[in-house]
């Protein structure tokens, strides 16, 4: 005569999987949802960290606002294998790199969040833009 597992245990499996594949699916979130794509910004700051990853590579920018406040934005990038399939690494970047991004603004402006187009480095001219094959 073969076991089967109390239907409690079936029940308690079958709600963890459910919550482990929602909690995973909200944290990839909807770009349109996040940034106001329409619209552009341009930031210009300097470089406090640099994370390098997946699903998406995510910069923190400190930026001196028009009334002289240091607001850290988050700069949210490609993905790490999007990035390394384009020549650019965790070290093309540097901590303390001044540096000049445009794109697109959070729905909620007091989130400080970009979805990033474009990165200049003014320094040594260093710049990135998907629509471009040449980085340099």
């Amino acid at each position: 005569m073969q076991r089967h597992p109390p239907r409690r245990y079936l029940w308690i499996v079958t709600a963890a999987a459910l919550a482990l594949g929602a909690s995973q699916a909200s944290a990839h979130h909807s770009i349109a949802a996040t940034y106001l794509e329409d619209r552009m910004i341009t930031l210009e700051g300097e470089l406090a960290q640099l994370i390098f990853r997946h699903p998406h590579s995510l910069l923190h920018l400190i930026v001196l606002e028009r009334d002289g406040r240091e607001v850290r934005y988050a700069v949210e990038w490609d993905s790490a294998d999007q990035l390394e399939g384009q020549g650019l690494t965790k070290d093309t970047l540097r901590i303390g790199d001044h540096v000049v991004i445009t794109g697109s603004p959070a729905r909620n402006a007091k989130d400080h969040r970009l979805r990033m187009t474009t990165l200049r480095r003014p320094k040594d001219n260093f710049s990135y833009d998907p629509m471009r094959s040449d980085y340099h």
